[in-house]
């Protein structure tokens, strides 16, 4: 057997020390501090800081909304210092949303603004082939894709809301997680759609959106 010779290990050694010094050093200047500024599951039908709420049950939970050519809007004061904002939440695509479809049917578009700047302006399908259905945008912005309808959907078969409440895949679920650059002491967004449906009279249930498990966290940097 061979005998190492110990001083070939010392380079080695002292390459290894220096490198996870440096790992380590580099880690904590980039490490992250999270704090949640807002969260509500809307399970105790708390709407302080929200304009234009509505409460709904759906699927055994409580839920905001439901809304079609409306929103609502949220307002949070007194942040922490940070560099970004995270948000996330639950966005529920009840019934007959026809994505990037044309009129009478389309296109069925959903928003999210932040301080009046526009971060999500896309469109969803909830209609399944083989039945007439229509390409929907997301993940991407209108009209920069045709994607398969429900594409990205965490829960694409849940029970419709109204027009299609017995219906396995009458809504579709989508988790939503949004990072953008926010600096400010305050902070507001809101959520809406724009959906266009000509040729039937009761729009709401026809096609609707809700929201839950809204959560909102401030991110700064070491």
């Amino acid at each position: 057997m061979l005998a190492t010779h110990p001083t070939i290990c010392k380079p080695l050694l002292s390459f290894l020390i220096i490198f996870v010094s440096f790992f380590l050093v580099s880690c904590q200047k980039g490490s992250q501090n999270q704090k949640t500024v807002y969260s509500n599951n809307f399970e105790t039908s708390d709407l302080i800081n929200i304009s234009g709420g509505i409460l709904t049950n759906f699927n055994n939970t409580t839920v905001l909304g439901r809304y079609n050519k409306a929103g609502f809007g949220l307002q949070i004061s007194d942040l922490p210092a940070h560099e970004l904002v995270e948000i996330s939440f639950d966005l529920y695509i009840h019934d007959s949303w026809d994505g990037n479809g044309i009129e009478p049917d389309g296109p069925d578009i959903w928003k999210l603004e932040v301080e009046g700047v526009n971060y999500i302006n896309t469109t969803f399908s909830n209609k399944e082939c083989p039945y007439t259905c229509f390409p929907q945008s997301y993940p991407f912005n209108y009209l920069n894709s045709n994607q398969q309808p429900k594409n990205g959907a965490y829960f694409p078969q849940l029970p419709g809301f109204c027009l299609w409440s017995d219906r396995s895949g009458g809504s579709s679920m989508y988790k939503i997680v949004k990072r953008i650059r926010h600096s400010s002491a305050s902070f507001s967004l809101r959520c809406l759609d724009e959906l266009v449906q000509s040729n039937t009279a009761d729009k709401l249930c026809d096609e609707s959106w809700s929201l839950d498990n809204l959560i909102v966290k401030t991110i700064d940097f070491d």
